[in-house]
């Protein structure tokens, strides 16, 4: 068998540097040749043994939950389907602007805080062993002024994760295997897409973009949701909140069931969409009425370029009903170098009236024991002054590729959607399956998108481009995309 591994490389008033419009991208960027530029690798792996020489197999029954996971399909046969035009086309130069991994250098200001904590602790002043599993007071008490300045939301509301995925995941615990949930759709990830050719036979570990979020997979596990049903594309007792152009890329909150649990996105992975604060107002007063717990993710919020809210908690009485998780993932390029925070208001209770955070922090005590020191001092480095402005151009520096591809296909004549707050492209090819579509371009011109489909059964007929590439293979994939669709 094989193994694939995909692998590249908040407030409009309190947090003003994240609503400037005018980003500056960066003068010295790191830009490798295309050919330098490796987006999948195929590790052989020994073959699983046969079922029949099994010698021996314990006890203990398989937890019925994890059975019922659908198989990761999406990108191992984007993986499949990229290695098998590599070896039709050996010396194509393929361009990926389908996996949301970020590509550009960590900026030298953060860095070289995390070597200089790293060097630290080879000495006896500097060294330091187990630090607060919530995460360092100044890193708590930075990220709280910096993101929600005046909104309410103080050092102690904060936990500081590896990152926002993690988070999702271990917030479960905190509403355990009754507790109902919605998820946008379309929305990251929805696993089991029928829609993909079944000729991929063989077993694959993927490793793609790592805040990839675990919505639906988590509630899956953690036993809150039925069987899969594969004639709809959807589990069962998961109410799935269509967002289309149709809808403003916001679900008609009037035929939607109460849940106990709300995961919502803004700005939105894979649409690009970003809710206004009208619709969050809607929100709010919709989780308010059905007593429900918004968890909102805002893990793009600085690529918002307008007035849309970049945090929940701008929207009046969102502190007693949401909870926000982000990263700092897409803003430093820390993908790979892990942290994140989670921010939950004293305000939010549970029905008995105990407060959330207090459970919160039982759980990460209890199953965690803190983001790596070393990481923290590059958090902290992230929220100085220079810090931000070095955040500011990355972020920047991908908006102008986001602003390439949107005009490229735009100038071709194609309804385009997203961009313009978040580093995701979202194209209608009205009337065509996205795997249609996604095979044509991959064929033609040798760049890899994503099927919107695999994102759920609203995301068919489009396709998501990612803006995280350097900056000459967006250029390149403008001319092939013009050359191709002219």
């Amino acid at each position: 068998m094989a193994a694939i591994q995909i692998s590249t490389s908040i407030s409009s008033t309190s947090s003003s540097f994240l609503g400037q419009a005018g980003f500056n991208s960066r003068s010295s960027m790191v830009s490798p040749s295309l050919k330098s530029l490796p987006n999948c690798k195929c590790v052989a792996t020994a073959p699983a043994p046969p079922s029949e020489t099994i010698a021996y197999k314990t006890k203990v029954p398989r937890n019925s939950n994890m059975a019922k996971l659908q198989a990761g399909y999406l990108f191992p046969e984007i993986a499949r389907r990229r290695s098998a035009h590599l070896l039709k086309y050996p010396d194509a130069q393929v361009i990926s602007l389908g996996i949301g991994d970020t590509t550009e250098p960590i900026p030298e200001v953060i860095t070289s805080a995390m070597a200089m904590r790293s060097h630290s602790l080879s000495t006896l002043e500097g060294y330091s062993g187990y630090g607060a599993e919530q995460g360092d007071k100044k890193l708590r008490a930075a990220i709280a002024s910096t993101f929600y300045g005046d909104l309410g939301i103080d050092e102690a509301d904060i936990f500081v994760s590896d990152g926002a995925k993690c988070d999702i995941s271990r917030l479960q615990l905190l509403f355990g295997s009754n507790a109902t949930v919605a998820v946008q759709d379309p929305s990251y990830p929805v696993k089991g897409i029928s829609r993909i050719p079944l000729t991929f036979v063989h077993t694959c570990t993927v490793m793609a973009t790592k805040e990839e979020k675990a919505y639906v997979d988590s509630s899956v596990i953690m036993g809150q949701t039925g069987l899969y049903q594969k004639d709809i594309e959807k589990f069962g007792k998961i109410e799935y909140m269509r967002c289309t152009p149709e809808n403003g890329f916001f679900p008609d909150l009037s035929t939607i069931s109460r849940t106990d649990v709300i995961f919502f996105c803004s700005p939105n992975n894979p649409t690009g969409s970003t809710a206004s604060r009208e619709q969050l107002t809607q929100l709010v007063q919709f989780a308010r009425d059905n007593g429900s717990i918004i968890v909102f993710d805002s893990a793009y919020a600085m690529y918002i370029s307008d007035d849309s809210p970049r945090s929940i908690f701008e929207i009046p009485g969102a502190k007693e009903v949401a909870m926000e998780v982000s990263s700092f993932s897409k803003y430093a390029g820390f993908t790979g170098v892990r942290l994140g925070w989670t921010a939950i208001p004293k305000e939010l209770l549970y029905s008995d009236g105990f407060p959330i955070a207090k459970d919160f922090n039982r759980i990460v005590c209890t199953c965690f024991n803190g983001a790596s020191n070393v990481v923290q001092a590059g958090g902290l480095a992230c929220l100085s002054a220079d810090g931000l402005e070095a955040m500011r151009s990355v972020v920047g520096y991908y908006r102008e590729n986001t602003k390439i591809i949107v005009d490229t296909f735009t100038s071709l004549g194609f309804k385009v959607y997203g961009g313009k707050n978040a580093p995701y492209v979202w194209v209608h090819f009205p009337g065509r399956s996205s795997w249609d579509v996604f095979a044509e371009i991959l064929e033609k011109t040798h760049i890899v998108t994503t099927p919107g489909s695999g994102f759920g059964p609203a995301g068919d007929g489009f396709i998501r481009v990612s803006a995280f590439g350097h900056r000459e293979n967006v250029i390149e994939a403008s001319r092939r995309f013009k050359q191709l669709y002219k």
